[in-house]
């Protein structure tokens, strides 16, 4: 039987993901945690076998929480899934010791033998969004937009964002929203992650 742990801050995704897994005989959910900075805790109160995590959490992201997992419980496998594939974001996940990389919407039986193939040591990961991580994406922020971010990620404030692009705070205020509310992002500081994995800034 493999113990999976089950990383989705999303309650029916979860949900649905549980249900479909529970159809397969040598797969057992041995935990379920909805923010990124409880699956350690998890995974070894649960002496889990794989940890299958989605991207992007509250408290923790995947990708770093992963890397915890490698260096505390180096058994444990780890399967991301994610929504968009991108070069920051596969070489992020491979640099963190990752032995799975796959799509969200990908069928359901393809999450049960990812699942197997990561308990037995393998690399698995999703050819279309390793395709789609190699050709670069376009960025759907204007110039602009990606000025603001740009001097949001090295740390200016507002006002000296504002300052140094002739703008007024209220209208970097209003790029830093649209900025976040495009790239579909938690708050600014997951826009600007987003932006630098996309190698966009």
């Amino acid at each position: 039987m493999i113990r999976t742990l089950l990383a989705e801050d999303m309650h029916l995704v979860r949900g649905a993901i549980v249900a479909l897994l529970a159809y397969e005989e040598d797969i057992e959910i041995v935990a379920e945690v909805d923010r990124g900075d409880r699956i350690v805790a998890a995974a070894r109160s649960s002496g889990a076998d794989v940890a299958v995590l989605d991207v992007s959490l509250p408290g923790k992201d995947g990708l770093e929480a992963a890397g915890e997992l490698h260096e505390e419980l180096p058994h444990c496998g780890v399967l991301i899934l994610t929504g968009v594939g991108t070069p920051g974001l596969l070489q992020r996940a491979l640099d963190v010791h990752v032995r799975g990389f796959m799509a969200k919407d990908a069928p359901p039986h393809q999450l049960a033998d990812a699942i197997r193939r990561v308990a037995a040591g393998e690399r698995v990961i999703d050819s279309e969004l390793a395709i789609a991580a190699m050709r670069p994406l376009e960025p759907p922020l204007t110039p602009r937009e990606l000025d603001v971010i740009g001097a949001a990620a090295e740390g200016a404030p507002v006002s000296e964002i504002a300052a140094s692009l002739f703008l007024s705070e209220g209208t970097v205020r209003n790029y830093l929203h649209r900025t976040t509310s495009k790239l579909g992002a938690r708050s600014r500081i997951d826009a600007i992650r987003i932006a630098r994995e996309s190698g966009w800034i």
